[in-house]
């Protein structure tokens, strides 16, 4: 019995869904074929009513809708769409200040995996601006959000049967390997130094949590799944890195494949996100 999840930054989900031409069907075509059980999504930008109306194709053919819009109309927001309906849906990881900001939602699937139940969150990580209040911001949430992790690490450990799998945009490369142009990007945001600290500080020896894809591919450049929409950078292939799945430790070996569905075409896309996938037995 395999698991397989796949994690995306739709960009707008109203957006994502919309025929480009007869050939760029959007989201929900790529949806039908991905062969996925649960399916992350950020930046949904919509509120319940108008996520359920663009998914409504998906919906009526038995998949099931959580989701944690913003406060704020028109931005962030994230959702987890599932073939099996989930038993229980957190929204927020106990920072008010993120509470209502639509960045965060975890729902747990017993028996996802035989013998295993997984929790599985979508996190919208904020984009943060260097040396900008948005980069406070982003500080904020970094800090308290890793006391989550910690702790979370911790009451997966202290449940025999139960894993986690945190999927999302964490709007950080890091390693060099993460991003095409290292040399010219260590003073945005994204790639600066105390970021990079802190996803090294996530993933360190006994953390509880592990960078999935880049422990089946230690020593590979990318794979990239966010291209900037500005000049050439899809076509030349000059990306980052930046949605992940961080699994705890009792999926490290239960991870058989990997992928990301990177767009045959600029014009092929209905993102400036891919998806991620990864299957799990």
């Amino acid at each position: 019995m395999s698991l397989t999840v796949s994690t995306v930054n739709v960009n707008g989900i109203r957006a994502a869904v919309k025929e480009r031409s007869e050939t760029n069907l959007g989201f929900l075509p790529w949806l039908e074929s991905s062969g996925a059980d649960v399916v992350a999504l950020q930046e949904v930008r919509a509120d319940e009513d108008q996520t359920r109306k663009a998914l409504a194709p998906a919906l009526d053919a038995g998949w099931h809708l959580v989701g944690a819009p913003s406060s704020l109309k028109g931005r962030a927001g994230v959702a987890i769409l599932s073939r099996a309906e989930p038993t229980d849906v957190r929204v927020g990881y106990g920072d008010e200040e993120f509470e209502e900001s639509g960045r965060y939602i975890e729902a747990v699937y017993p028996g996802a995996i035989e013998g295993e139940t997984v929790t599985v969150a979508s996190l919208y990580l904020p984009s943060g601006s260097a040396d900008t209040p948005k980069q406070d911001e982003k500080d904020r949430f970094l800090k308290t959000f890793r006391e989550y992790l910690a702790e979370r690490a911790g009451h997966v450990r202290g449940r025999d049967g139960h894993e986690m799998v945190i999927c999302g945009d964490w709007n950080i490369a890091h390693r060099e390997a993460d991003l095409k142009n290292h040399k010219g990007n260590h003073k945005s945001s994204g790639f600066l130094p105390h970021e990079r600290e802190w996803m090294t500080d996530v993933f360190a020896d006994g953390s509880g949590w592990t960078d999935i894809v880049r422990y089946r591919r230690p020593d590979e450049i990318g794979p990239y799944s966010w291209w900037s929409q500005r000049g050439k950078a899809f076509d030349n292939d000059a990306g980052w890195r930046i949605d992940y799945h961080v699994v705890s430790d009792g999926l490290v070996d239960r991870a058989v494949s990997d992928r990301v569905d990177r767009a045959s075409a600029y014009d092929m896309r209905w993102s400036d996100h891919a998806p991620v996938t990864v299957v799990y037995e």
